[in-house]
């Protein structure tokens, strides 16, 4: 019923969270060894290299929870760097597959209590705020997943961040930021066209979720810069005037050719955005550490 509400919008749309099955996220994980995009290397690189001073800054004992874990490798670099200054650790993902291997991935550090939570954001952390346990909470969004929220969507989502935070406790966020359009551009639209097969994997999982018929050369993928929004915006285009039916929603769709579904948003900030957007959200004022290079900031944001 969700895709077929998207699916009849104007212009035709389907949530981003929907890449995310074990397919969809293994080509992620592929995405992020590419070249082209920076997002994962250059995080990682502020990770490694700054954890210690990161966690100086908060107090112990500490638990840390992780919205998006992917596959766990930024916040094992956390865990590494920390010791046992971490009492719990608490992972929240869409993907059951991240799930899986994000907690494989920290079974092979020391012993920290490990709770995986498959669901939304806001979900887990509806989650995180029953179930507090002793010292504070540092949360991680990183990745840049921030950046896949329109601006309203992305102040509520701070802010429910911050309403399920007490004092003590703390956010990371890591936010991608504006940089050339070409160099956006081909990270969106790599050479070796993974970031297209992964766009494109939306499609075939609603073929073989849904029943639906869609045929997946018959949508090309599209990544553009759009300046005035501040985005880089994803799309599959149809190349050809086409019936597409989706069995589970009773639902037949008519595309027109270069008609295109819209499947992802991803907004660039710059450093005094961010520390804008996290103060309006309710943080006091936050710190950065930032690679000039490949335009990249964490930001840490106290309660």
């Amino acid at each position: 019923a969700d895709v077929a509400e998207y699916l009849q919008r104007t212009p035709r749309q389907l949530p981003s969270r929907y890449f995310y099955d074990a397919l969809g996220s293994a080509l992620f994980d592929a995405i992020c060894r590419l070249p082209w995009y920076r997002v994962t290397r250059a995080e990682t690189a502020l990770l490694s290299r700054y954890a210690r001073q990161i966690l100086e800054r908060l107090p112990r004992p500490l638990n840390i929870s992780e919205l998006g874990c992917g596959n766990g490798e930024k916040l094992a670099i956390l865990l590494e760097r920390g010791g046992e200054r971490f009492r719990r650790v608490h992972l929240i993902d869409i993907s059951p597959a991240a799930l899986l291997s994000a907690r494989a991935r920290l079974a092979t550090l020391p012993a920290n209590p490990v709770t995986t939570f498959h669901g939304t954001y806001e979900e887990g952390l509806a989650r995180l705020a029953t179930h507090r346990s002793q010292g504070s909470w540092l949360v991680l969004f990183l990745g840049s997943n921030i950046g896949n929220f329109d601006p309203p969507a992305a102040r509520d989502m701070l802010r429910r961040i911050r309403g399920s935070l007490v004092e003590g406790d703390a956010l990371l966020l890591g936010t991608d930021l504006v940089k050339s359009p070409r160099v956006l551009q081909l990270a969106y639209d790599d050479p070796l066209q993974v970031t297209a097969a992964f766009n494109r994997n939306l499609l075939r999982r609603i073929n073989d979720e849904a029943g639906g018929t869609f045929d997946l050369d018959g949508f090309a993928h599209r990544a553009r810069w759009n300046p005035q929004h501040s985005r880089v915006e994803m799309h599959l285009v149809s190349t050809r005037q086409q019936l597409v039916r989706i069995a589970a929603a009773d639902l037949e769709v008519e595309f027109q050719k270069d008609e295109w579904i819209w499947t992802e948003s991803s907004y660039k900030y710059e450093p005094a955005h961010v520390l804008s957007e996290g103060c309006q959200a309710g943080f006091l004022d936050g710190e950065q550490w930032i690679d000039e290079d490949a335009r990249f900031a964490l930001t840490l944001f106290k309660v």
